[in-house]
């Protein structure tokens, strides 16, 4: 957020231990992060036991993906901590969704989701045309950029992951791209066996 950005809800301005983070700071981690999980990865594989081996391209992507998602789950996990600790406690699936369409949306990329679809079923598909880490992304002929747009919805799919199960919801996340800068993140909850 920047110093001339209103201040919006959540924040309470008046409490002493609000924090607040400029949404530029964030822009940039965010898009140094997909680089940085791609650095490590390599220099684990290439310092492991497999060094003789030729890295299979699929394998570091996976590796790739765990590491941001794990990351982002943590941050999902702990904005929800933060956020959601003074409001009563969600009673329905869907209530949960909503705050996270609305409130952490808003909170992260500074915009609510513009639409949300469920079948009633445990599947909601969120449906973002402006998302916010693609805004700033060159396309280029050939479709090649919705190619190396897809490992920057990875630490967002855990973000909502990891907001999802601090307030007890288990679900799967997916995201894709087929038009930048839009963003469509598929969740699908994954009830309790008795």
């Amino acid at each position: 957020m920047s110093s001339f950005d209103p201040v919006m809800p959540p924040y309470n301005s008046t409490d002493p231990s609000a924090r607040f983070l400029s949404a530029s700071s964030l822009d940039f981690l965010l898009i140094e992060m997909v680089p940085m999980a791609y650095r490590v990865t390599n220099q684990l594989l290439s310092h492991s036991e497999q060094q003789e081996q030729e890295q299979d391209e699929e394998e570091t992507r996976e590796a790739v993906f765990f590491r941001l998602e794990s990351i982002g789950y943590r941050v999902g996990q702990g904005l929800v901590e933060r956020f959601s600790r003074d409001r009563p406690k969600f009673t329905d699936t869907l209530d949960v969704i909503k705050f996270l369409c609305k409130d952490l949306w808003t909170l992260v990329f500074r915009k609510q989701v513009d639409n949300l679809k469920t079948n009633h079923r445990g599947v909601y598909v969120l449906t973002d045309n402006q998302f916010r880490p693609f805004s700033r992304m060159s396309t280029e002929a050939g479709g090649q950029a919705v190619v190396r747009a897809q490992p920057f919805l990875w630490l967002p799919c855990g973000i909502v992951r990891g907001a999802l199960a601090a307030m007890g919801i288990q679900a799967t996340v997916q995201a894709e791209t087929t038009e930048l800068p839009g963003a469509v993140f598929q969740i699908k909850t994954v009830t309790a066996k008795p």
